[in-house]
């Protein structure tokens, strides 16, 4: 499982109020990434993302941009660990 791996992202700009969240979820559905997505009350969005290493760069990759409305100014990828079945929205934190 090597080629697998856990990030958590941390998302910041113009991230909500923008549909980040269900694009995010879309995506990582695509692309066959579990984890989970939730805004934070600061206004930035944070995520899990688990699955294969081209997947998780891709969708890393798309967190910079984010959906059509979206501005991102910053993010953040750290190594993590868990264990996720599939990709679900959280209640903002």
């Amino acid at each position: 499982m090597s080629d697998h791996g856990t990030l958590h992202l941390s998302i910041r700009g113009r991230v909500q109020g923008v549909g980040f969240r269900y694009a995010m979820h879309e995506q990582a559905r695509s692309l066959g990434v579990t984890g989970w997505v939730r805004n934070r009350r600061d206004g930035s969005v944070e995520a899990m993302i688990q699955g294969p290493a081209v997947a998780l760069g891709t969708l890393r990759e798309w967190s910079r941009r984010g959906p059509p409305g979206a501005e991102v100014t910053g993010l953040d990828a750290q190594p993590a660990t868990g264990a996720f079945e599939s990709f679900e929205m959280l209640p903002t934190l």
